[in-house]
């Protein structure tokens, strides 16, 4: 499967509206507003859409309901992203209900993590859209200074960003680019022989998962490689792995599943489930160090806006 033309989404600068989307869980609406309060901190106004607060069993709503509330979001011209309420389960569900062409034309940032891996990864191999792996509303009421500092840098900034591994660990060494792509391991796996599969030949490939035992690690890398999803990717970053056993045994998994990959590995980059949680660009060109312990966008990966989108936003 070929990815269509790449779109970079537009700059956020101060005053923006942000609308939530609640793609999957139900959300607790204090959560709710001290996530908003961080996004209203760095100058965004926000918009909460009819129906966000709707249950249905674990989820914030039917999926048309979900459905809607996310094309609504993507249609209306004065919201300039979308950032995910929670995680959970229910993206998947989605990914039939949506019209990637009404979004190719409307192509704003989208920000989640964990479940919302479903769209993220979606939204590319379908639009072309690069998205951004990074906090959901209601982890951002609790998060630290570097997650936030990290979510507005990638949004917003007219220029390249790092995002350095404090704690990194090359499992192999060298360096590599290519655009990002991956997310959530036990999202992305099953979305393996569905028409939304994955595609990661000449990406590097992020991963990173939460609560899963050492052996289920490995029986979902071990199915992602049979389905070919490992064929000629340019490398690998591991992000955060919380409460999943030992470290050790993860990269003992990681080396068996990608012995025949000559590419770079890196560990312990801090995205994921665990704190902080670093803003991932994906979609975006960037160069993998491992040895350094870096990721590196040279450009930015938002676009500036045209005078036209300027006058809009006013």
């Amino acid at each position: 499967m070929n990815i269509i033309k790449k779109m970079t989404p537009p700059r956020l600068r101060p005053g923006d509206t942000l609308g939530i989307a609640a793609p999957a869980g139900s959300s607790d609406p204090e959560n709710l507003r001290r996530g908003r309060a961080v996004l209203e901190s760095m100058g965004f106004r926000i918009l909460l859409p009819r129906g966000l607060f709707e249950k249905k069993g674990y989820l914030a709503g039917s999926d048309a309901h979900r459905a809607s509330v996310l094309m609504k979001l993507f249609a209306d011209k004065s919201v300039r992203g979308i950032i995910c309420a929670r995680g959970g389960f229910g993206s998947m569900r989605l990914l039939s209900l949506l019209d990637f062409a009404m979004i190719r034309e409307n192509p704003k940032i989208f920000v989640g993590f964990s479940d919302i891996s479903a769209l993220l990864s979606a939204l590319y191999t379908k639009c072309g859209l690069g998205t951004f792996h990074g906090p959901v509303l209601t982890t951002l009421g609790d998060a630290d200074r570097k997650t936030k500092e990290g979510m507005l840098s990638a949004l917003s900034s007219d220029s390249g960003i790092e995002i350095k591994a404090e704690k990194g660990i090359a499992i192999r060494p060298g360096s590599a680019s290519g655009p990002v792509a991956g997310g959530n391991l036990s999202t992305l796996c099953h979305l393996v022989g569905t028409a939304f599969a994955p595609e990661f030949r000449k990406h590097i490939l992020f991963l990173e998962d939460t609560h899963e035992p050492a052996y289920k690690i490995d029986r979902m890398l071990t199915q992602m490689k049979f389905a070919g999803c490992f064929e000629e990717i340019a490398g690998l970053v591991l992000g955060t792995f919380e409460n999943c056993g030992s470290p050790d045994d993860i990269f003992r998994i990681v080396n068996n599943i990608f012995r025949e990959n000559a590419v770079p590995v890196l560990a312990g980059l801090d995205a994921g489930h665990g704190s902080p949680n670093m803003t991932i660009p994906m979609g975006a060109e960037a160069m993998l160090d491992a040895d350094k312990h870096l990721l590196s966008y040279h450009k930015p990966p938002t676009a500036g806006l045209t005078d036209d989108e300027s006058e809009m936003g006013k």
